[in-house]
């Protein structure tokens, strides 16, 4: 790259749209957007540490202001790779919401990258020319009702010594293991966040190792158009934009989708006491939620929020899902906090929001998946009502009332049951169906599935906080022990546990979503908030995979058996009456365990469904659940079934491949207690 040679630049007036730095064949356009500035420099450096620019130059209001924008374009730039940052001056009057001091660079809001470590205050903007003629790899649009969700952490997911990459903790080292993922069966990764982060650390080290603790997660962005490069091999300037394409381009090769998980509700710049990096030197007033005095309002637990009720946030958020997918060939979005985007400056949440709306409608979005996890830190609940029909939701009381049941909480099947069918309580209105439900178990947010059946309480002592964060009610039980043991016993009913979960996920409707690692047993050691944890913690240990095949080999059984049977991913709700004139069955019919109509209203929990084929090209299933602690008979149609999966066995009569097994001769069938049994036959 050629080094900064200010006596080589012609500076002339830009131009106000685009915002960030737009290149062209003779140099650089720079605009960005302040309302309330009055004085305004680029500076240009030329190496990343630098503290001081090695040019500067201060924009004229009147030549390089149009309207809010600030716009210069300097000919004779080095148009790959320049590194630049800017400085603005204004009021500084908190009360009123503004915050400007010329002292502090500030990093671009519509950077495309950035270098440097933001906690030793040496993170730069990266100029970045636009590359039109990568591979554009995509899948082909992977209908809702054949997704399956593999939510992952990117570093987390190889950075652990066992997991056999040539580069652990890189977009490389996720690519290296999409043969495994292939092999699972999944066909979309969900991934935590990838947009350069803020600051990282967070001023505390944990009470257990005395390790200082970080940001792990990455729920802290500061540069939303750019991939963070603490994930690339290599960071030098844009490099990692380079590996972040590759990563996209290998999954799309491979039949796989990339979701992004975006965090559009708070910045990393915390609360009046965290750091100017960006937003509140470029105007504070403008970008964030404020009371009447201007202190933040606290909407995401994270000390602030972003103003998305303001039209110069919602262009701003629109501006980057367009960049990610027209550009970055993202196909879906998962909404971090998502009702702070239908939220207005008073806190009251928009009935019909306006972002929530556009972003439905953006005609560049149309195609895109966009996942809500429907609620905030300051007490919004939408789940199963948010956004319209363009959005699917975190089914967070699919989670909850899944796992309460299969506890044997009194009184849960009839709702279990609702859950297992698609949530109509939740969705059936507006033309919604089961599709608009992202049925989950487990998330990076809570425990494990392994730690769901191993822990009764939390155990987040190595975040330094005395144990008080994460949520103190998980709908979770250690079957006789906290926490780890070599208790045979225990440990069989842990396995059988999992299973039923994973079956259970796998025969709902709706869109299933798996936590990376669940399927080997993955453990955060009773940590449910392992969000400051980079370390073994939170790192997939692949020596679990071979130590825990048996629920490796029935979890991508699982899988195989909903591909197999388009009843299990249909985009409708059952409506209990025959779909074909010559079927005697409805599409769903419940019975009780001597073959009766369900008391929902009863005590017995033990119940089953048969789920109902297409004729001469499908089979019918029979699915009997007994949550109770009692071995039970129960007695089934009379059809020719063979059973699939019987979570009380150990493998490999766990699962069986279609036509493994023979004909059940005895209608009456032994249901091993907390167990699940799926029987099928086929449909003539």
């Amino acid at each position: 790259m050629r080094r900064i040679n200010p006596s080589e630049y012609i500076v002339t007036p830009g131009r106000p749209y685009p915002f960030g730095a737009i290149v062209s064949n003779d140099g650089v356009r720079f605009t960005i957007f302040s309302r309330h500035a009055t004085h305004l420099w680029l500076a240009l450096f030329e190496n990343v540490e630098d503290d001081r620019p090695a040019w500067e130059f201060e924009l004229d209001p009147k030549r390089h202001r149009i309207g809010d924008v600030w716009s210069v374009f300097i000919r004779g730039v080095p148009t790959e790779g320049t590194l630049y940052m800017y400085r603005m001056d204004g009021p500084y009057d908190p009360r009123s919401g503004h915050r400007f001091d010329p002292s502090v660079y500030l990093l671009d809001p519509y950077g495309k990258a950035f270098v440097g470590d933001v906690d030793l205050g040496t993170m730069k903007t990266v100029v970045v020319p636009d590359e039109m003629d990568w591979e554009p790899e995509r899948p082909s649009h992977i209908p809702m009702s054949d997704l399956i969700i593999y939510e992952t952490h990117v570093r987390g997911f190889t950075v652990h010594s066992s997991s056999g990459v040539k580069y652990p903790g890189t977009y490389q080292g996720l690519v290296e293991k999409i043969p495994y993922l292939k092999d699972l069966g999944i066909n979309a990764v969900e991934l935590l966040p990838i947009q350069e982060f803020g600051e990282r650390r967070i001023g505390r080290c944990s009470l257990v190792t005395g390790e200082e603790l970080i940001n792990y997660w990455g729920y802290s962005n500061i540069g939303f158009f750019a991939p963070t490069h603490c994930y690339a091999m290599s960071a030098s300037r844009y490099d990692h934009l380079s590996e972040f394409r590759r990563m996209v381009e290998a999954l799309h090769r491979a039949g796989i989708e990339v979701i992004l998980d975006v965090v559009f509700n708070h910045t990393s710049e915390g609360n009046e006491l965290g750091p100017t990096l960006s937003f509140r030197g470029i105007d504070n007033s403008i970008y964030y939620f404020l009371d009447k005095d201007g202190r933040y309002l606290n909407y995401s637990g994270c000390g602030n929020a972003l103003n998305c009720d303001h039209p110069i946030v919602r262009d701003f958020i629109l501006d980057c899902l367009r960049y990610w997918v027209a550009v970055m060939h993202i196909d879906g979005f998962r909404f971090d906090l998502a009702s702070i985007l239908g939220r207005d400056e008073k806190g009251n949440i928009h009935p019909d929001a306006p972002l929530v709306e556009r972003i439905a409608e953006d005609p560049v979005l149309r195609h895109v998946k966009l996942i809500a996890e429907a609620w905030d830190a300051s007490g919004a609940y939408q789940v199963g009502s948010f956004g319209g029909l363009r959005w699917a939701e975190w089914n967070g009381k699919y989670r909850d009332d899944v796992r309460r049941y299969w506890r044997n909480d009194p009184g849960m099947h009839p709702i279990f049951a609702t859950r297992i069918a698609g949530s109509s309580d939740l969705y059936q209105w507006g033309g919604r169906t089961p599709l608009h439900s992202i049925n989950l178990i487990t998330c990076h947010d809570g425990f494990t599935l392994h730690d769901l059946t191993t822990y009764s309480y939390k155990h987040n002592e190595a975040n330094g906080e005395n144990n008080r964060d994460g949520l103190d009610e998980n709908y979770s039980y250690n079957y006789g022990i906290e926490g780890e043991t070599d208790d045979p016993e225990v440990n069989r009913i842990r396995v059988r546990m999992k299973k039923n979960f994973i079956a259970t996920l796998f025969i709902s409707l709706g869109v299933p979503m798996l936590l990376g690692g669940d399927e080997f047993g993955r453990t955060q050691k009773g940590n449910n908030n392992a969000y400051c944890q980079d370390n073994e913690i939170s790192w997939y240990n692949w020596e679990l995979l071979q130590r825990n095949y048996e629920l490796f080999r029935f979890c991508k059984g699982m899988i195989q058996l909903r591909k197999e049977n388009p009843a299990l991913r249909r985009p409708t709700f059952f409506d209990g009456i025959p779909q074909y004139g010559q079927q005697k069955w409805a599409d769903i019919t419940w019975f009780n365990s001597e073959g009766n109509t369900v008391d929902w209203d009863g005590e017995d929990s033990v119940f089953g469904c048969r789920i109902d084929g297409e004729i001469n090209d499908g089979y019918a299933l029979f699915i009997i659940f007994n949550n109770t602690t009692y071995l039970r008979t129960f007695l089934v149609t009379a059809e020719p079934w063979r059973i699939r999966v019987n979570t009380a066995e150990p493998s490999p009569r766990d699962y069986f491949e279609r036509h493994q097994t023979r004909i059940l001769v005895e209608r009456t069938i032994t249901v091993q207690p907390r167990s699940l049994i799926v029987l099928e036959s086929k449909v003539s």
